[in-house]
């Protein structure tokens, strides 16, 4: 109550170290996944041999189960390179890697022992192709992912699923449901104890309640082998943060963490027949936006069934690492920037809210303003070019207290970035904004 009354009597926001965190805010464990906005997502399964949708394409009648099954026959994982991988990730900036090691579809890529549907025990592979992936992507420095479907559509005491009616419902046979639990949760203990991962990334949850899949139970069994274990909010209701898909959010999501899960190009896995590829420049700003507005990008590959990753990604993945690698410092380990209405752009704070960073598109000279800025500016500069830059406050009113809009000189052509330069604003003191309406009556 005092400070919505200090609020009335005084119309300006506060932004003061760590403002992006209020959700978990004494969980340390949740640290990492702030302050690392980029991870690489990775689908990769047997659904590569023949380029369809991974398990979809058989739920949604696009081909017969059985036709896709057979595509257990075409997965060699032959030109796989789990080094390269991590490399090429690393690459990219990321700070970590999700992979899919199982699907809607049930084909596990490690040699687990619940049952016989793996690509150890069922395909050309013959063998497990999550450990060497693990152990790559630690060799380097990066956090682990392992994103598990919790439902199995080809389990045979799965229930039926939507577009299925033929199977039993779990109200006719309680035993059988409870079999299919036990067989789920034994492959994430597999996980839990075999892997370690620093994230479960789970999928599928929508079928089933959070009683019925025992959600509390998941959780607390993940927790126990590893404290510091991270969930995605599609446990339902029982993970640390949420996970949009493919849809940008327009407005800025609530405080508590958040993770845009995004595709190259149309698919999540290897399609030849989809060439809808990002740009660069689509990507870099997608990602800018994201961590402007507290979150973090899971950006998404699909090699194919060999293991080789298309040469357009590879291309995406090199690019973006060349741009975060240039402006590190406005990227990882900071907060969410201004919000709408102070600058037309992204931004980022750091986490003391003292520097702020203004993401300024290839082209937009002579459109940087800043609203409602009571701060001074101690100095303006161009990061990664040795380039300072003057600015221009217009509209100050000297008996009123509304600052005035804050003009930044035009950035020279010869130091903007081909995809999107970025600015360091040093401030007096963390960041301090008006918030009123203007005008005599504030």
């Amino acid at each position: 109550m005092r400070q919505f009354l200090l609020f009335l009597m005084f119309p300006f926001l506060y932004i003061s170290k760590g403002h992006a965190q209020v959700v978990n805010e004494n969980d340390n464990k949740m640290q990492w996944f702030k302050d690392a906005k980029l991870g690489i997502f990775i689908h990769w399964g047997i659904y590569s041999v023949d380029g369809v949708d991974e398990s979809w394409s058989f739920y949604n009648k696009k081909m017969s189960y059985t036709d896709y099954m057979r595509q257990l026959n075409g997965f060699t994982a032959k030109n796989y390179n789990p080094d390269a991988w991590a490399q090429l990730i690393k690459e990219s900036g990321a700070r970590y890697a999700v992979i899919t090691t199982k699907h809607h579809d049930g084909i596990a890529l490690w040699d687990t022992k619940a049952n016989n549907m793996s690509v150890a025990k069922l395909t050309p592979a013959h063998r497990d192709v999550l450990t060497p992936f693990f152990t790559a992507i630690r060799k380097v420095g990066l956090k682990t992912g392992a994103y598990f479907s919790i439902l199995d559509w080809s389990h045979q005491d799965y229930p039926g699923f939507l577009k299925d009616s033929s199977r039993y419902q779990i109200k006719n046979d309680t035993m059988r449901w409870k079999r299919y639990q036990d067989f789920y949760q034994k492959q994430i203990q597999e996980l839990s104890e075999k892997f370690n991962p620093d994230l479960f990334w789970f999928d599928g949850d929508w079928e089933h309640s959070a009683a019925e899949w025992q959600a509390k139970k998941v959780r607390a069994m993940i927790l126990k082998h590893n404290p510091d274990a991270i969930i995605n909010g599609r446990l339902t209701g029982y993970g640390d943060y949420e996970t949009p898909e493919q849809n940008f959010p327009i407005t800025r999501p609530s405080l508590h963490p958040w993770e845009l899960c995004m595709t190259s190009n149309n698919n999540w896995g290897y399609h030849p027949d989809d060439s809808a590829y990002k740009t660069p420049y689509q990507l870099i700003t997608i990602f800018a936006d994201v961590i402007s507005n507290g979150g973090n990008l899971l950006f998404d590959i699909g090699p194919r069934e060999d293991g080789w990753i298309p040469t357009e990604q590879v291309h995406l993945l090199k690019e973006l690492g060349k741009w975060t690698n240039k402006y590190s410092n406005a990227i990882f380990n900071t907060v969410a920037g201004l919000p709408p209405g102070h600058y037309y752009g992204a931004s980022t704070l750091s986490k003391d809210s003292s520097t702020l960073y203004l993401f300024v598109p290839n082209g937009d000279l002579g459109k940087i303003v800043i609203k409602g800025l009571y701060n001074k500016i101690n100095s303006i500069k161009v990061l990664g070019a040795d380039q300072s830059l003057g600015y221009k406050i217009v509209g100050k009113i000297s008996w009123s207290p509304v600052p005035g809009l804050v003009y930044i000189d035009d950035i020279p052509a010869t130091v903007m970035d081909e995809y999107m330069t970025v600015l360091e604003v040093k401030l007096d003191g963390p960041v301090k904004l008006y918030t009123g309406k203007g005008g005599l009556t504030n």
